[in-house]
Formats: structure tokens, sequence, C-alpha cells
């Protein structure tokens, strides 16, 4: 018999897997968009919704996904939508047309949107209140901040045998987590009168209003941005008219629900772009392969794994807005020092040092922003909560790679371009810090033990 303890490590250690995989899957099909271009002789216009059908399902659906997970039963939820995400990994891997493989990135968006919040919920649910929930906090955290470089270095990696095995990647790791986890994932109880009410039209309205808004942004459309305005719009009015509303407004006055929404928000605008951005930086101007990119993001990945699990000491000693706002600063100084890179900049001297010192305020700041966004919410509360802030880094994620790529058309020459681009994302950066650290000030620091790798 496995011990209880036992258990709940090795559920934290599945969750985490799985929202892992979620994370990954935003940044896999970054480096070998132009593989698969050439191989099936797509369009840009058709690759492109290969990344942004993903993210726009993604972000869309969040709020909806935590929702539903709080309402019919986290478990059920979770085991049920990374079933349908392993379905559409093993599809993409085996069509060779345009859309229906777009289709399959659309499912797997949605399943993600299901997936990630359900999982998160498990976890604030499972693992008391202080110590316990906030060390698994750090570690579902250091699994999602580096789930997104992961996927740009496994995509580079494999790419250079067949991008069909960037499709694959996500399979055999799901399956083993859908294999192990009924074993050990707490049933659970759904809160009483969880079913009362359900508010389709809130539902409607905020989903059709964030898939809306990130269209919108990614194809820089000005009339989906107004209907995307009047939609998330119609959704405030019915949720201060509902009686059991989908979000309940008065969650954003619960301790520091809202700032940690916002500076997620900024957060991913700022990373999640930059990484777009230099990406294409050390293919299309220093000329990396898909391999070498892939080999070159290393350190920053291993930066994150290390400086994140020991935000947990540092939360412990100075609180979650110090720490996050501290971190912000130092990602945005590695965005910044991008700036001395230009048409020829070199790895060791130029590049290593950015990307160290990115990964260093990543590892940082995430963990203190996903802790600070459920901290002090009742257990039926932290579906929904879980959702807000994954959907705020999805949509800061679509801001961001949307407002990057206009930034790189301006300053008249290439290299103008990126500076430019590189600026921009620095500038989220510290208007995430400016937002940690005015509104994530909790009266005594959060007890956070480190988190084990």
């Amino acid at each position: 018999m496995t011990r209880p303890d036992g258990r709940r490590q090795v559920a934290l250690v599945l969750l985490c897997a799985a929202v892992f995989l979620d994370s990954m899957d935003l940044s896999l099909m970054g480096v070998a968009l132009p593989a698969i271009g050439r191989d099936l002789s797509l369009p840009e216009s058709t690759l492109q919704w290969l990344m942004s059908g993903y993210a726009v399902a993604y972000g869309g659906f969040l709020l909806l996904g935590g929702r539903i997970a709080d309402l019919f039963g986290r478990r059920r939820v979770f085991l049920l939508s990374l079933a349908v995400f392993a379905a559409a990994s093993l599809a993409g891997g085996l069509l060779s047309d345009g859309w229906p493989l777009v289709a399959t990135r659309v499912i797997k968006g949605v399943a993600a949107a299901l997936t990630a919040p359900a999982a998160l919920s498990l976890i604030t649910t499972t693992f008391a209140e202080a110590p316990q929930r906030n060390r698994a906090l750090g570690v579902y955290s250091l699994a999602g901040a580096t789930g997104y470089t992961a996927g740009l270095i496994a995509s580079g990696l494999l790419t250079e045998m067949t991008w069909r095995l960037v499709f694959f990647l996500p399979v055999p790791v799901a399956l083993l987590v859908l294999a192990a986890a009924p074993l050990v994932l707490p049933r659970g109880v759904r809160p009483s009168g969880a079913r009362e009410g359900f508010d389709a039209a809130g539902a409607v309205a905020v989903t059709g209003g964030v898939l809306v808004a990130v269209f919108a942004l990614t194809e820089r459309n000005w009339t989906a941005g107004v209907v995307a305005v009047l939609l998330l719009g119609a959704f405030v009015v019915i949720e201060r008219r509902r009686s059991a509303p989908l979000v309940p407004l008065e969650v954003f006055r619960s301790g520091t629900v809202g700032a940690a929404n916002l500076a997620a928000l900024a957060w991913a605008c700022a990373t999640i772009g930059w990484q777009f951005v230099a990406v294409l930086y050390l293919q299309q101007v220093l000329g990396y392969t898909a391999l070498a990119t892939g080999l070159g993001i290393v350190p920053m990945g291993l930066a994150i794994v290390i400086t994140a699990n020991l935000a947990g000491r540092l939360i412990s000693r100075w609180g979650l807005g110090r720490v996050a706002a501290a971190g912000m600063l130092v990602q945005g100084a590695g965005i910044l020092l991008f700036l001395r890179a230009g048409a020829t900049g070199d790895y060791l001297t130029v590049l290593l040092p950015a990307l160290v010192v990115h990964g260093i305020g990543n590892g940082l700041s995430f963990p203190s922003l996903n802790i600070a966004a459920v901290a002090g919410l009742p257990d039926e509360r932290q579906g929904l909560a879980s959702g807000l802030v994954t959907s705020a880094v999805q949509i800061g994620a679509g801001i961001g790679v949307a407002v990057l790529a206009a930034m790189m058309t301006l300053g008249g020459s290439t290299p103008a371009g990126y500076r430019i681009a590189f600026l921009t994302a620095g500038g989220f950066s510290l208007l995430g810090a400016f937002v940690a650290a005015f509104g994530l000030r909790p009266r005594r620091p959060v007890p956070v033990p480190a988190p084990t790798a």
C-alpha cells in the first residue's frame, strides 16, 4: 500500500506532468513551422493558425474550463480532457492537410483549457492551506514555467528528424498520466448546490469575447476588437445581475487576485512575446538551425528550474510582492540585454548572459504570481481562480506576440525592428513589476518552503 503522503506526492507529479504538456504545446510549433510549411506546401496564413489556433482556444475557454471543473468534478474533467488532448496530438501527427491539422490544434487548445484549471484546483484542494499547499504550488509553477521553454528546445531537436514527432511527443506522456492518475487522484466532492443556476449566458459572452479578442490581436482586425469589447462588456453586465454568476466579480476584491492576474498578463506579454521574437532572431538573423536554436535555449531553461526551486524560500523571507516584482525586473533586464545583439551577436558574450538573466527572473516571478492568484480563496473558488490566472497568461501571450510582431516591422531595417521589439518586451516587464510591487502586498510574508525538483 502506498502511504497517503506518498499518494499525494505521486498525484502532484502526475498533475504537474499534464500542465507541463499544456504549457509545452504552446511553443512546440515555433521552430517546426518552416519545416511543416515546406513539407505540406502550406501558405503562411495556414501556418500561423497552427500556433494561434491553439492559443485562441486555450485562452478563450479557460474561464469556462475552471468553472466546469468546479461544477462537474475536477478529477473527471481532468481525465476526460487529457484523453482528448492525447487523441488530438496523435491525429495531428498522422495528418497531411493544412486545415484538418489546424483543427487538431484547436481541439488541443480546448482540452488544455479544461485540463489546466482542473489540475491546479486538484492541487489546491488536496494539499493543506499553508506550507504544503504553497510548496505544491511552487512545484506546479515550476512545471508550467519550464514547459514553454522545453517546447522550444524539443521542437528544435525533433524537427531535425521529422516535424511529425512534434505532434507525437505529448502522446506517451499523456497516456502514462491517464494510466496512473485514477489510482492516486482524490475523487473529491462537488460543493453543495454546484449545479444550481449554471450561467450559460455569461459563459457564452466571456468565452466569445476572449476568443474574438485574441483573434483581433492576431489578425489586427479592428472590427473584431470592437465586437470583443462589446461581448466582454455584456459579460460584466450579466455577471452583476446573476444570482449564480460564472465569475463572481467580488473574487477580484479578495486579497491579491486582481493584481496577480494583471501582473500575470504583463508577465506573459513580456516573456512569451520575447521568446517568439528571440527564436526568429536566432534563425532569421544569425542563421541558426532548428537544432542550434533549441540547444541555445537550454541555459535559460536550466536557470528557470534552479531559480524556481529557490523561489519558495525567498517568498517566505520577503513576501510575494517583492519576489514577483524583483523577478520581473530581472526578467526585463535579460530582455533588454538582447539590445546588445546586432547582426552578428556572439553567443557566449552577448546571448548567453541575456538568456540566463531572463531565466532567473522568470523562475522568480511565475511561481509568485500563481500563488498570489489563488491565495486566501475557498475550495469552491479554486478552479475559477486557477482558470483566471491561466487565462491571463494565455491572453497575455496573444497580446505579446501580436504587439511584438507589429513592432518588428518598424524601424526601417531588420536589426532596428528587433531592437524595438526587445524594448517593448522590456516595457511589459517593467509594467508587471510595478503592478506586483504595489498590488501584491500581504500583511506578512507567506510561509513557503522551497519546492524540491
